[in-house]
């Protein structure tokens, strides 16, 4: 048993990065997971091994349709799944022992196994229990699905068996249209998969600007996968590694079937906090299952904190990441904030999405006076170059200030591009600022300032 200022529960982003930020602070600080490497579910099943498969796919388009008309010419290349699997686990890897480096670096002890809390102020791990002066929860979540379906993680798949198929299959079913979904199921229809997409909405990407929603979905659809929303999923029968989906259309209640030889269930997330004890404790949760806290990340059981995936908010890693900071800076004494209007969000697909602040609706619905300003991708020179001429920038001001609201990119490095944005929106910027700010020619980042330029008297090259 070891004593310690604090012992963060899961190794994720949110973790640890709280263990790294509560050592920085000079708290002696341990870090409990039960799994052989550290990094939570981003590193070793989600973030980091989607967007490698991401990549490696989007290699194979650009090989199979650009390639030959920049004038490379050559055989197109094949796929090696075996290879490309081999490539993920390498980054895989590299990421999560890059962790357990930091982990010694900073002197945090790792606390192989999995954390529970007998007790506000300890920690049981094994048969080992350690007293802490604060504990924080930062255990994630894990993939929810729909009543009636049961996964397996080989037919019947969420994110973690999809990262890991033993083949490429014919024709998939994903359930779901949100970030997941789509990175998970853009991998596969590059890799020559038939692709449907079942959302029970009538809209891909809930939450997202419809009108980037609505020229995201066109671009996917160009790409091949196949979308039917407005659609109930009402089970999934498998039968000799085979699988039917059944789901009824909304709008007039008609049911249908599909065959796949793969179905992603893509329907969102849950917190993960089974087996800890928080409700032996009083911890208080939501109907959700979210630990409840206050603005300093802490529950109602003194000494006990909780960050990221487990709490409320968007289930993000740079979300947990920084709250984890916060949490750690909160329990040595500073005042953090974290400004939960300025997280963007990313889907890693080609092109890509970013976004950040308020969408046209959200506003729309709170009657507040906005200007748009957009820019194509199709009117810059790097993006017609670079074959990324399709989507575009989008700018929401505030009619009377023209401080900026919101930003809405789909195209080329949109995930990179919408930072300029958070920057500008954390310093209270107005659209004017960035449209007199040099932006380096030629760069996608030339769309950005042309868009704050439509906000005024109009964009240069449009």
């Amino acid at each position: 048993m070891a004593n310690y200022d604090v012992i963060i529960i899961g190794s994720g982003p949110g973790g640890y990065v709280s263990a790294i930020r509560c050592a920085q602070l000079g708290l002696k600080t341990a870090i409990v997971e039960g799994r052989e490497t550290l990094g939570g579910t981003c590193l070793n099943i989600g973030c980091i091994p989607s967007k490698a498969l991401l990549h490696a796919t989007h290699m194979l388009h650009e090989a199979e349709h650009n390639f030959s008309e920049m004038g490379l010419k050559g055989k197109t290349p094949s796929v090696d799944w075996d290879q490309m699997q081999t490539y993920k686990n390498n980054v895989i890897g590299q990421n999560t022992g890059g962790v357990e480096f930091l982990m010694k670096k900073n002197k945090i002890d790792w606390l192989k196994g999995w954390g529970s809390i007998p007790e506000a102020g300890k920690v049981k791990v094994g048969d080992d229990v350690h007293e802490a002066k604060n504990i924080i929860v930062a255990t994630g979540s894990e993939p929810s699905s729909l009543p009636g379906i049961e996964v397996d993680e080989k037919t019947v798949v969420t994110s973690t068996g999809a990262l890991e198929l033993g083949k490429i299959p014919k024709k998939m079913v994903v359930i779901g249209a949100g970030v997941i979904g789509l990175e998970l199921g853009s991998v596969y229809a590059r890799l020559g998969s038939d692709v449907t997409v079942i959302e029970f909405l009538d809209a891909i990407t809930p939450g997202m600007d419809a009108e980037v929603a609505k020229t995201f979905q066109k671009l996917l659809t160009k790409q091949g996968l196949k979308f039917t929303l407005g659609a109930a999923v009402q089970g999934v029968e498998t039968k000799n590694n085979k699988a039917k989906v059944t789901y009824k259309l909304r709008k007039d209640d008609s049911e249908h079937t599909v065959d796949a030889d793969t179905v992603l269930v893509a329907t969102g997330r849950k917190p993960y906090t089974t087996g800890l004890g928080l409700e032996a404790l009083g911890v208080e949760l939501s109907d959700r299952g979210q630990i409840k806290t206050d603005g300093k990340y802490a529950t109602n059981v003194a000494g006990i904190y909780a960050i990221g995936d487990a709490i409320t908010g968007p289930m993000l890693a740079h979300k947990a990441e920084d709250e984890g900071m916060a949490v750690a800076e909160g329990i040595a004494g500073q005042q953090p904030h974290v400004n939960y209007d300025v997280i963007p969000g990313v889907i890693y697909t080609h092109p890509e999405v970013g976004s950040v602040g308020k969408t046209e609706e959200q506003l729309k619905e709170e009657g507040r006076a906005y200007k748009v300003g957009k820019f194509p991708f199709l009117g810059n020179g790097r993006a017609k170059a670079n074959f990324a001429g399709d989507g575009f920038v989008k700018l929401i001001v505030d009619a009377a200030s023209d401080r900026i609201l919101g930003a809405h990119i789909i195209g080329p490095m949109a995930g990179d591009l919408i930072h300029e944005i958070c920057v500008a929106m954390e310093f209270g910027a107005a659209a004017e600022d960035i449209a007199r700010t040099c932006h380096a020619h030629p760069t996608y980042s030339e769309a950005v300032r042309e868009a704050a330029l439509a906000c005024g008297d109009g964009a240069i090259h449009m």
